[in-house]
């Protein structure tokens, strides 16, 4: 087809989700899986996929103008006849652009969306802030921008997550306000040094309602996410230790608080430094599951971790896939206590897959399935995967001069 990516198929589409226990010993190409027109042009990163509460796909990336001067944060929602024509959220010359931190549409309820991207503030390279715009009619008009973080300080702030908070709007993001140093180099936090997470509540009035802190110390640039369970969010992100631990951390809105964090695996994974790889979590009712990337001990792989009561307690984890993985991982939950679990991996002579594979909450997992072939640089970004009844919705960036974000779906039987 032409493209540094490039589609595959030959198995039946009930073998990819239904299928045996053990590892396919055939090739390991996933079937009927269609490449969509995208939305995206030339110039397109940095995609998100989000599902209204009727169930439709949202889809948002970045933009560049033709010079590479300013960005668009666009979106489109996947109909029957494909995707529709673009929308514009924000425009701008300051927007700060990164290969895993990137910005999102999230639909709130079926009128009340929500979206944030990233702006640069003057104080060193890594000095940005989250903006929030709200808009109250499905994204046909976008308000001016907020910011959840009110610290001012020229830090990084980012790898955000929206969500539904009852009836309001809730954002967590890393915040490095405690890293703030004054011209000596010399801290000017009470406990200097680490990044946190923080969340806010948020009216759609743009009022902020709540906020503070939910973790003290945590990885500096691991991504975070959120599901919603019955007593409230359940934020799944990489924890750190200050003898730099840095395994996967979920803490919980129960009671009318945020419940002490708990660590998923106790991987012990050592390490003086970020590996820009975080967690996913994904909910049905009570039933969660939490898929995660660790190199501890240098064995690389890919797991999840089950919870039957909103995220009060996990299973210990099942392992998904290891060797070659290099993470990024997704994952969703179907109806049937199914989990599919995307992440890529990078081969010996320098190619890339994305992966995926379905596991049950009981039961052993299916084959290791092939998603697409291609680069998996940082440039290719986080691949995005979201469930409907229906099918499986793939986005991933194409790097190249120019780039461009590439949707493909794959239905479920």
């Amino acid at each position: 087809m032409g493209r540094a990516f490039a589609l595959l198929a030959s198995l039946s589409v009930a073998a990819v989700l239904l299928g045996g226990c053990a590892r396919d010993p055939g090739p390991d190409i996933t079937a009927d899986l269609v490449e969509m027109p995208s939305p995206a042009g030339p110039g397109s990163s940095a995609p998100h996929l989000a599902l209204t509460p009727a169930g439709a796909v949202v889809m948002s990336w970045l933009e560049a103008s033709a010079d590479g001067a300013a960005h668009e944060l666009r979106f489109s929602t996947l109909g029957p006849d494909g995707w529709s024509s673009p929308g514009v959220v924000a425009r701008g010359t300051d927007f700060f652009v990164n290969w895993a931190d990137y910005p999102s549409v999230s639909p709130i309820t079926a009128n009340d969306w929500a979206a944030h991207w990233l702006v640069k503030q003057p104080g060193g390279i890594y000095s940005y802030d989250v903006a929030i715009a709200i808009s109250r009619d499905a994204g046909a008009n976008w308000s001016a921008p907020l910011t959840p973080h009110d610290d001012g300080t020229p830090t990084e702030h980012g790898f955000a997550t929206l969500f539904r908070w009852d009836d309001a709007l809730g954002a967590i993001w890393l915040d490095g306000r405690n890293t703030k140093k004054d011209a000596a180099g010399e801290s000017m936090a009470p406990d200097p040094g680490g990044m946190t997470v923080r969340y806010a509540r948020i009216g759609f009035d743009g009022k902020m309602l709540a906020g503070g802190e939910i973790d003290d110390l945590v990885c500096d640039c691991c991504a975070t996410d959120v599901a919603v369970v019955a007593a409230g969010p359940v934020v799944t992100y990489r924890n750190r230790t200050r003898e730099e631990i840095r395994d996967i951390a979920v803490a919980r809105y129960a009671d009318g608080a945020w419940q002490p964090p708990v660590i998923l695996g106790d991987d012990q994974w050592y390490l003086p430094g970020c590996p820009v790889n975080g967690s996913t979590i994904a909910a049905r009712g009570e039933r969660v599951v939490v898929a995660w990337f660790s190199a501890s001990k240098r064995q690389p792989r890919v797991q999840l971790a089950w919870s039957a009561d909103g995220g009060a307690s996990f299973s210990a984890p099942v392992l998904v896939d290891q060797g070659t993985v290099s993470g990024r991982v997704d994952v969703v939950l179907l109806a049937d206590d199914v989990a599919v679990v995307s992440w890529t991996a990078k081969l010996a002579d320098g190619s890339g897959e994305i992966r995926m594979r379905r596991v049950p909450a009981s039961g052993e997992p299916g084959p290791v399935r092939t998603v697409t072939k291609g680069d998996v640089s940082r440039n290719a970004g986080f691949p995005q995967m979201v469930a409907t009844a229906e099918r499986l919705v793939f986005a991933w960036t194409v790097p190249g001069e120019p780039s461009r974000v590439t949707t493909a779906t794959l239905a479920i039987d």
